[in-house]
């Protein structure tokens, strides 16, 4: 934070969990606003997760096809995952590509970090490049997870956000990497 955002910073007056289950935390937070007011913040903790732009050597990028429940539908995405505690985040996407693709990749090479729910969750996803991939195996998928693994061109994946096949937020971001100068 800098001192030009000052004016613009609430503080916390006091807190509480509303729910707390195996994932996520409910919050309910008072605050006091930058014009001394007082207001109430909900929110949801997260642990954070990982993507994965996992490049094969032929160009294509590796995706998944899966399930959302809240949505009730299945998505095309990136390979992705929670960090779990005491995890660093370049071994959660190491574990992640290989659990939900069977691949590992020889050089990983990190590209930032995104905030996809910025009003209402303290979610961050750390984004990563995966390159030098070898298929290592069978998924190793946890119990409760069902997904395809598809390769797309970027151009195809780039095709497909414009055609509203891809929505997930954190596969938009991580493919808008692709482009940096």
């Amino acid at each position: 934070m800098s001192l030009i955002d000052t004016h613009l910073i609430e503080t916390e007056a006091g807190s509480e969990t509303v729910f707390k289950g195996a994932l996520l935390e409910v919050r309910k937070d008072r605050v006091r606003l930058p014009d001394g007011r007082e207001s109430v913040r909900e929110y949801i903790v997260h642990p954070g997760a990982v993507v994965v732009l996992a490049e094969l050597d032929n160009g294509c990028l590796l995706f998944e096809r899966q399930f959302r429940y809240p949505l009730r539908r299945v998505f095309l995405e990136l390979p992705a995952g929670k960090i779990d505690p005491g995890e660093s985040i370049i071994d959660t996407a190491r574990r992640e590509l290989l659990e939900e693709t069977g691949y590992v990749a020889n050089e990983w090479e990190y590209l930032g970090v995104m905030h996809p729910c910025i009003g209402y969750s303290d979610e961050r996803i750390e984004i990563f490049a995966a390159r030098g991939l070898r298929l290592a195996g069978e998924q190793r998928l946890d119990h409760n997870e069902f997904l395809e693994v598809v390769e797309l061109s970027p151009a195809e994946a780039k095709q497909a956000v414009w055609d509203g096949r891809i929505t997930d937020a954190k596969t938009v971001t991580a493919l808008f990497w692709l482009n940096r100068p």
